[in-house]
């Protein structure tokens, strides 16, 4: 791994994003882009309805009246990503990270994240981000919108950094599944870490040996690894393994066409991420 795409804002993920991202860093010994992009919202005033009874002349005062308030949110919004920004790498030179580029940009997060990411080989991003109902525990409105659009990994932060010591991989069998158990396998970020591969299902002769295979590959990359297979749905499964046997860290495939299919970008994935305490890592 060479580079690592960071992205944060005025959310108080940001913190944890940092975190997240010296922690990878270091054990990876990558480089970080650490971005942040002024969206719309952040520039413009609401639109104003200019129909009815008023004067063309009033109406050309109130329209330059907003033009002029546009600008001066546009200057507050790149003064104040500015200051995110100059803040994050801070945290991250203080953690050990060798080298941090920051990157300001304007327009749609989703286009400049696919616009930057070849240059990435991983990419994190906070659960919820600054419009998101934290009361009512909603997920941020870009998260599903950057993980459907981006083929490289990505590190989905927790609230809190917590030291990652062991790690959960939720394993189903499938092409996606194995893809995951290699990348994991060839990457250096996890190499060390003890790990249990978790499988929803019965305990069948081919389930079993699926499993096993996976726990080989990971063996021979010098894991230490335990196997479960548990009856349930996937989601409960994981879940209450991830709290009964306390892991810091869940790791799957995405678009598995399998009942773990639906466990990410779908109902399933949305409750699953909003209840897991724990950073989630999706391989594609």
């Amino acid at each position: 791994m060479t580079k690592i795409l960071a992205l944060i804002d005025g959310s108080p993920y940001a913190q944890s994003v940092c975190d997240h991202v010296a922690w990878i860093a270091r054990r990876a010994e990558a480089s970080v882009d650490l971005l942040h992009v002024i969206g719309r919202r952040d520039t413009a005033t609401e639109p104003v309805n200019l129909s009815g009874n008023i004067g063309l002349g009033a109406r050309t005062a109130l329209l330059e009246e907003l033009a002029e308030l546009d600008a001066r949110k546009a200057k507050v919004a790149h003064t104040r990503g500015r200051l995110l920004l100059d803040g994050g790498k801070d945290l991250l030179l203080a953690a050990g990270v060798a080298q941090v580029d920051t990157k300001l940009r304007n327009g749609d997060l989703v286009d400049t994240v696919q616009e930057l990411q070849s240059g990435a080989d991983l990419i994190v991003i906070g659960k919820r981000g600054e419009g998101a109902d934290f009361a009512k525990g909603h997920l941020g409105s870009n998260l599903e919108r950057v993980v459907r659009s981006t083929h490289k990994a990505i590190v989905i932060a927790s609230r809190a950094f917590k030291p990652i010591e062991k790690v959960l991989i939720a394993f189903d069998g499938g092409a996606t599944a194995l893809k995951a158990i290699d990348q994991v396998a060839r990457n250096p970020i996890l190499a060390g870490l003890p790990c249990k591969l978790v499988m929803a299902g019965p305990e069948t002769p081919d389930n079993r040996r699926k499993i096993e295979d996976a726990a080989i590959i990971l063996k021979g990359a010098g894991f230490t690894v335990e196997t479960e297979i548990g009856p349930g749905e996937p989601t409960t499964v994981i879940s209450e393994t991830i709290d009964r046997e306390k892991f810091d860290l869940l790791v799957m495939g995405a678009y598995s066409h399998s009942r773990l299919r639906s466990l990410f970008l779908g109902s399933t994935t949305t409750e699953m991420i909003r209840s897991c305490k724990v950073p989630v890592v999706i391989f594609r």
